[in-house]
């Protein structure tokens, strides 16, 4: 007999469904502010760009469903269901928490589709839980803080990065750089002993090393407009570096990304690629982690580490 249903919290950022949303979705990110009229023209522009839509919604739709369905297999004697809650767009946190305590869920564990731990991205994710959790009068969701280290998560960003290095010549790939990316935070974390920037590090150095690929270094995107300074150096300053060294080729690799998103889709695979068209640079991406079986297994790997040992918090 199986016990009572234990629930999975998956949290992301969210995306607008339509060109119409994008509106208040970035409203909802800038706390109620509206953008201009330029500059919300300009992201519509961008959405635009990779098709109108942002894929992400509806790969972490496809991400909860594996992560359900491989629970249920490796863990049949425990009934499983798998929620989604975005950040800034539906289905909010606050919805699928709500929807998790009227069914009846009593104990969950939550995630952030994001591996690093900042108090800025993934705590802010973790204290909207929270919210809706004494709103709602439960359920007891333990959160995952980080999971950047999870030998099958090393293992699936190093099968993709030795994918992208077989596109160079074989008696080229050791020269090639490979840059590591992350989404850029305020630069103020640094002050705050937050780990997202050495946890950023310690992946890298594990895929590198996992690879054997000595030639690397870390770098930022998709930093936000506002007129605090950023963590740095941004990826388009690095890819110019690296041509003022004399380097035409490159390899970006963001790890801090899960999902085939706005931040890859336009920052990486349009902005980025345009200027190495223009420099003259071969700069390849590493594919995205999205809901692949090998990506699938890491995530439940780590939900069920926590199951097992039962601890407050990972």
């Amino acid at each position: 007999m199986k016990s009572e249903a234990f629930g999975v919290l998956l949290m992301a950022y969210g995306t607008p469904q339509t060109l119409d949303e994008v509106e208040a979705y970035y409203t909802h990110i800038r706390r109620g502010r509206k953008p201009t009229e330029e500059q919300l023209q300009e992201l519509i522009s961008r959405y635009e760009a990779i098709g109108g839509l942002s894929p992400l919604l509806a790969i972490t739709n496809r991400q909860a469903q594996g992560v359900e369905r491989l629970l249920r297999q490796l863990d049949p004697e425990r009934e499983y269901r798998v929620y989604i809650g975005m950040k800034h767009a539906s289905p909010f946190i606050e919805e699928a928490v709500r929807t998790m305590a009227e069914e009846g869920i009593r104990q969950a564990i939550g995630l952030v589709l994001a591996p690093h731990y900042s108090v800025m991205s993934v705590g802010s994710y973790m204290e909207s839980a929270q919210a809706a959790i004494e709103k709602w009068n439960g359920p007891e969701i333990t959160f995952i803080k980080q999971w950047h280290l999870v030998p099958p998560f090393i293992e699936a960003i190093a099968t993709r990065l030795r994918e992208a290095l077989h596109a160079f010549p074989e008696g080229e790939r050791a020269q090639v750089p490979v840059i590591f990316t992350a989404h850029s935070l305020p630069e103020r974390i640094l002050k705050m002993d937050d780990p997202y920037v050495e946890q950023l590090r310690e992946t890298a150095a594990a895929v590198a090393e996992k690879v054997g690929h000595a030639r690397w270094q870390c770098g930022w995107q998709s930093a936000g407009r506002t007129p605090e300074p950023w963590l740095g150096p941004d990826i388009l300053d690095l890819l110019k570096q690296l041509y003022t060294e004399g380097t035409r080729s490159a390899v970006i690799c963001p790890i801090g990304f899960v999902s085939d998103h706005l931040e890859i889709l336009y920052d990486i695979d349009i902005e980025c690629q345009a200027l190495a068209k223009r420099l003259g640079m071969n700069v390849v991406r590493t594919r995205s982690l999205n809901a692949d079986e090998d990506f699938l297994k890491a995530l439940t790997a780590t939900i069920l580490q926590y199951v097992k040992r039962g601890s407050n918090e990972l």
